[in-house]
């Protein structure tokens, strides 16, 4: 199991597959956004955290609010990749990650940073983080 430690990276393994691609073989950019949201639901999972029990609890539920990308390199057919989550900056309502996704040799395909905030579903407003739930880095 991969360590979900806020300041360790948190590694998430993926493989490319034909939904993924277009009809080149190449990941379609939107591709690439459903890999970093799969890690980061995948370090919350590592944390302990059942998003769906805790939206429930709390009517709290954490959405994209920025996100800015590099395309460094094509992801292609078959490739297996890793995507990594690492915790930058924890802020009262809201987390900001440095993502990327790089292939098995090394290199590195994606880089992105991407700020979640943590809403009030009922509302669509901003909402402080539980203190408990996720530690700062």
């Amino acid at each position: 199991m991969p360590d979900p430690s806020p300041a360790a990276p948190f590694n998430w393994p993926v493989r490319v597959y034909w939904e993924d691609t277009d009809a080149g073989g190449v990941v379609y950019h939107a591709g690439y956004l459903r890999f970093m949201e799969r890690a980061r639901s995948e370090w919350m999972r590592a944390l302990g955290v059942d998003q769906s029990a805790f939206k429930q609890a709390t009517g709290l539920a954490f959405m994209v609010r920025d996100m800015q990308i590099d395309f460094l390199r094509p992801a292609l057919l078959d490739d297996e990749l890793s995507v990594t989550v690492v915790v930058k900056e924890r802020r009262a309502a809201s987390i900001l990650f440095a993502q990327t996704i790089t292939k098995t040799d090394g290199s590195c395909l994606v880089r992105a940073s991407v700020r979640v905030a943590c809403v009030d579903v009922a509302q669509m407003r901003p909402a402080p983080i539980p203190a408990d739930l996720i530690p700062a880095p």
